[in-house]
């Protein structure tokens, strides 16, 4: 197993949680949060992927060497950070030791090719407030500097009154955990449960919770938060983030920033990170027009890869860069004539990425 990092966040996870209420405003809770935290790599506008990851075609053992490559790859492209244990790396196919070394290799890749400062997201969203606490602690000691928490949402019609159990399971997760809680908004996978913007601004008071991914698309929701936690801040420094909110996909990138966010944690990233970056670029540097030429190809591409989900990223990877593989069973692999559409699906957005290189 690849080596974890050392010196992220110092904290005891099992000292008597202090947060019996959330904290206000927002700026003085995360002043306090950074007497008892020392964050190293802090979370910095930009493009976030949700790595894949890669398995043995015959064993569908974890295949570290592909996962390193792939890692290594991806930072060399300028993005802002990398989730493990996301929708796109097969989380819910993972044992709890496959995911500590997934991240522990993914760290180790960063640090050993010099991209030491690029932060490792990791997904550790679980139906009990006891397992994601376990996997966020599993997450700090493989090296992962965050963790991305989905809703629980298995017993939803036993929850409490409004989403008061949701908002408690946010808390005691993020009064435990020994790394920064990043919300994970994720209606398809949680049986539609959607958090509101008061309930994600409510949890941002919270000093262990700094940021939101919001793929449910609703740029009205991503803009009443982004506008909160701005005025709330009152902070104009948009590269030091006191709460970080960001889209969940690549083909409203542009609108997100429109709406104050500050970015994308984005699977079809795996597939296109630099077309992803120069968008992102472009419309900061006010070339609006040039911007928007790119993500209209983005958003087709991303189109292609929602439909295919994580079978066809892997799909379109293996045909264009001749790596991939195939999802872990029970996900069925692609025919040949299926991999043919794959490739043919994501031509432009492949042609795209190469004339970036």
């Amino acid at each position: 197993m690849a080596p974890a990092s050392n010196g992220k966040f110092t904290s005891d996870v099992n000292k008597p949680s202090t947060t019996s209420a959330v904290p206000a405003p927002l700026a003085a809770g995360r002043a306090r949060a950074r007497e008892n935290y020392d964050i190293v790599r802090p979370l910095t506008p930009g493009v976030y992927v949700p790595t894949l990851c890669f398995f043995d075609p015959n064993t569908e053992d974890i295949d570290t060497e592909s996962i390193t490559n792939h890692t290594v790859r991806l930072a060399q492209t300028g993005v802002a950070g990398i989730a493990t244990q996301g929708s796109n790396g097969e989380a819910v196919h993972l044992t709890h030791g496959e995911r500590r070394l997934v991240t522990s290799t993914t760290r180790f890749a960063l640090d050993r090719s010099g991209f030491s400062h690029i932060p490792v997201i990791v997904g550790c969203g679980a139906q009990s407030v006891r397992e994601t606490v376990e996997l966020c602690c599993e997450a700090a000691k493989a090296g992962g500097d965050y963790a991305l928490v989905l809703s629980p949402s298995y017993y939803a019609t036993l929850f409490g009154p409004g989403s008061e159990t949701v908002e408690r399971y946010f808390t005691e997760v993020a009064d435990a955990s020994p790394i920064p809680i990043i919300i994970y908004n994720y209606p398809g996978a949680v049986n539609g449960l959607d958090l509101t913007c008061d309930v994600i601004l409510s949890l941002a008071q919270h000093p262990n919770i700094v940021g939101v991914k919001l793929t449910c698309g609703n740029t009205g929701k991503l803009n009443r938060i982004a506008s909160a936690v701005r005025k709330d801040t009152q902070s104009n420094d948009s590269e030091n983030l006191e709460f970080l909110v960001l889209a969940g996909s690549a083909d409203f990138t542009i609108q997100s920033l429109i709406a104050g966010g500050h970015g994308i944690l984005a699977g079809l990233a795996n597939i296109a990170p630099k077309a992803c970056i120069k968008t992102f670029e472009l419309y900061r540097e006010g070339k609006i027009e040039e911007a928007q030429k790119i993500q209209e190809v983005v958003s087709r591409g991303d189109w292609v890869a929602i439909k295919g989900g994580v079978i066809g990223v892997k799909a379109g990877l293996q045909s264009w860069l001749g790596y991939g593989g195939f999802a872990r069973s029970p996900l069925p692999k692609p025919t040949s004539e299926e991999s043919k559409v794959w490739k043919e699906s994501f031509r432009e957005l492949v042609a795209l990425e190469k004339s970036l290189m």
